[in-house]
């Protein structure tokens, strides 16, 4: 499938329900600039002497297409220009003189039948689908609705006013960038360690950073934020939406923003508040520099709804291009959206030309902006069809056979509001899923309940029983315990209730199951030992989540103990509560974070934790081994009586490195690794066990002693395992193994001698 585009951006090719056009620019100088395939075509027939644009737009139902010119501002429209042509449903026409910089948008003329799902009103200013950069601000206003608010007939009505005045409104850019030497770094999914931040919040507060800089691409591009990255040891940055994006109008009259930007309205623009220079290749510098330490850039996007809500929203792009066509409506009643999103709309990735759109936006992110994958907000939505999901839907199929899709790294939130809307392990071969079970299993567990044993077993060994199927590897589970909805992990260990007051909503947004404990005293407290107990609650977050099998994901500001007040929803807190606090760093903020830096470290080190096997259990009699061995605190392997054992908190995983580690039936050579854990109130004694090919167990990490460095233990030996904490030891061997414990020890060691400045 080609690239395609819609924008004078790069003058490609665009087919979509709407608006679709094609910039064919003959001029050689602007050719060039814009870097047009038929750049050598024109040339050959002569055409170097003039300047043109072709425009062409598809719309099944739009009676008349206006191109409106503005100003260098946007405020003033200087020209409107019907496209005076319409072929199989293409409207298409020449714009003279295209160049980077031209600002315009759109006015769609068609039937105004709410009742039939058409919505067009050419009052309304239209932006681009395509378009590669926007002007300005949107203001709320009554001007931005197809209807009459006042009306009795509500969106029935038709609004004659023009809301060009507080549309944001599109831009020509120029995509010439010079990469340098950096490349993607196409780091293997079983090394991958995602990094999820956001744009502003993560330089809004850092001194290292220009304060001209702070909060926009040219503040993450900052020397400073990629070194942090990868001296922390993550591989991947996960963004939170970047793309263009609209403040909620119920937010507005609150004097609210919307941070998170879970409100897309184009799919090709970077969100203008984050940038600090009048050019979209800023977005680039940012991903080169991530490039250049080794960093990979995964967008977080939005494409299962739009900034344009329901039938009631304001019409500020697709509603107004075509309607039918963007949206799933009631097939019944077509003035009703359907509404599996619980925002209001639902984008339609069942009509082949939005399909193609969101396509064409991912390739363009992909390939001229180089970012490196994409997290699916609500990605049951992308794969659902008029009967519901569909593992084999358009939208999945498409992803599956693009050369360049299918070579990203995927990633689903495998949920949505809708019937049959929750599909953890059902998506396809290829992709790694958000693992709510496994957040809220490991919350649970060290918190205390009971009865857990089994279920943890199975999420700290990559959840095969929902994804070792069809050829999936460990990889496709991502663990984490914290994310950007939700408590963050400071927050997590110091309060029973979320404290969501500040959001406006009288504390009634936001879970209130969070599987959190306070540990007896709700928020801050100047108590050392509850002090004590949640800082060694965090390390046992952390190095479950590193050291277990799948893919760990560390939300920004974990690592140092940042909070949010108990705000676990904070969507609109676009202030201290979600800028990362640089200079407020504690000393114990400052250990923790480099107690972060060795369990990753230590995963790092020891490639059993990463192997792209799923462990099962059984002994594989033609090498006379186990890839994994349950312990009970006695050293012996657990028995039925004890997995059913409601009472039980404490059990040993042996994960030995002689198991096969590949398809190839041969015993393996990693190292040997025993990580206990103990979720009871008190200390456990545990009777280290008696392993073939071994000699002792040297000590790697216990979270009661982040800074220590262990010493080796003996077969037999017993290990006071304390109450809450977690113990990684591994196996010193005869043979070659003993070259790889050096190499992982060394890697700790590195680790906890060169510790992070602030």
């Amino acid at each position: 499938m080609a690239h395609n585009t819609f924008s004078p951006l790069t003058a490609g090719n665009f087919h979509g329900p709407s608006i679709t056009r094609r910039f064919t620019c003959e001029s050689s100088a602007v050719a060039a600039s814009f870097k047009h395939p038929r750049r050598k075509a024109a040339s050959a027939r002569g055409d170097l002497g003039r300047s043109r644009c072709q425009l062409r737009g598809v719309s099944a139902h739009a009676t008349k297409v206006d191109l409106c010119l503005f100003d260098d501002s946007g405020d003033t429209e200087l020209e409107r220009i019907e496209l005076p042509e319409y072929t199989d449903e293409v409207w298409h026409g020449y714009l003279p003189t295209a160049r980077p910089g031209t600002v315009y948008g759109y006015r769609v003329h068609g039937p105004h039948e709410p009742d039939a799902g058409h919505r067009f009103n050419p009052n309304k200013l239209l932006i681009d689908p395509y378009a590669k950069q926007l002007v300005g601000a949107s203001r709320w206003g009554p001007e931005l609705f197809g209807y009459r608010l006042d009306h009795a007939d509500k969106d029935k009505s038709f609004d004659e006013r023009d809301s060009a005045p507080l549309m944001q409104k599109c831009r020509v850019i120029d995509p010439a960038f010079t990469w340098g030497s950096a490349r993607k770094p196409e780091t293997p999914w079983e090394r991958t360690i995602v990094y999820e931040m956001h744009v502003k919040g993560f330089t809004k507060r850092h001194p290292l950073v220009p304060e001209a800089d702070r909060g926009t691409f040219a503040g993450l591009a900052h020397p400073n934020v990629a070194a942090y990255l990868r001296s922390l040891g993550v591989t991947s940055a996960e963004l939170l939406p970047i793309h263009a994006f609209v403040d909620d109008s119920y937010l507005v009259e609150k004097g609210m923003p919307n941070y998170w930007g879970y409100n897309s309205l184009a799919f090709f623009a970077p969100e203008p508040r984050y940038l600090q220079s009048p050019f979209a290749t800023e977005f680039k510098s940012m991903v080169n520099r991530f490039h250049a330490h080794g960093i990979e850039v995964i967008l977080d996007v939005v494409y299962n709804h739009t900034a344009e809500g329901n039938e009631l929203g304001p019409t500020l792009c697709f509603k107004g291009i075509d309607n039918v066509s963007y949206y799933r409506l009631l097939p019944e009643q077509k003035r009703y959206y359907i509404n599996d999103t619980g925002t209001g709309n639902t984008v339609n990735l069942s009509h082949q030309r939005v399909l193609q759109m969101v396509a064409d936006s991912l390739r363009y992110w992909a390939s001229e902006m180089r970012v490196d994958g994409f997290r699916f907000d609500l990605a049951t939505i992308l794969a659902r069809e008029p009967y519901g999901f569909d593992e084999g839907g358009s939208f999945l199929d498409a992803c599956r056979q693009d050369p360049t899709l299918s070579s990203l790294k995927l990633i689903a939130e495998p949920w949505d509001v809708g019937p049959g809307g929750y599909q953890v392990g059902q998506f396809p071969p290829g992709w790694a899923e958000w693992n709510d079970k496994f957040r809220d299993t490991v919350r649970s567990y060290w918190k205390g309940d009971a009865g857990l044993l089994p279920d943890f077993a199975k999420r700290i060994t990559g959840s095969g029983d929902l994804f070792n199927k069809r050829g999936r590897k460990p990889w496709s589970s991502i663990n984490f315990v914290t994310a950007h909805d939700g408590f963050n992990l400071h927050d997590l260990v110091s309060h029973n209730d979320k404290n969501n007051e500040a959001n406006g909503e009288e504390n009634r947004d936001g879970h209130s199951n969070n599987h959190s404990w306070n540990h007896g005293a709700e928020g801050p407290t100047d108590d050392p030992e509850i002090i004590a107990l949640r800082e060694r609650q965090k390390r046992n977050f952390l190095a479950t989540m590193m050291l277990s099998h799948g893919t760990p994901m560390l939300l920004a500001g974990d690592e140092f103990g940042h909070s949010q007040n108990g705000n676990n929803n904070a969507y609109a807190q676009d202030n201290e509560t979600t800028w990362l606090n640089w200079l407020g760093i504690t000393s114990q903020g400052r250990a923790l974070r480099e107690f972060t830096r060795k369990v990753i470290a230590t995963r790092k080190a020891f490639p059993i934790l990463y192997r792209s096997r799923f462990v099962v259990g059984s002994r594989n009699e033609e090498l006379d081994v186990k890839d994994v061995t349950w312990l009970a605190p006695s050293g012996e392997e657990m028995t039925t009586e004890q997995w059913e054992d409601g009472n039980a908190r404490c059990l040993g995983m042996l994960l030995d490195g002689r198991a096969q580690e590949t398809g190839v039936k041969r015993r393996g050579s990693d190292a040997t690794l025993l990580l206990i854990y103990n979720a009871h109130f008190d200390v456990v004694n545990f009777t280290l066990p008696d392993v073939p090919d071994g000699r002792n167990w040297q000590g790697l990490v216990d979270t009661n002693q982040p800074e220590a460095q262990l010493p080796a233990f003996a077969f037999g030996d017993v290990y006071a395992v304390t109450g809450r904490s977690m113990l990684a030891l591994e196996l010193s061997a005869e043979d070659s193994m003993t070259r790889r414990l050096r190499q992982g020890l060394g890697a700790i060691l590195e680790v906890a001698e060169l510790p992070l400045r602030d």
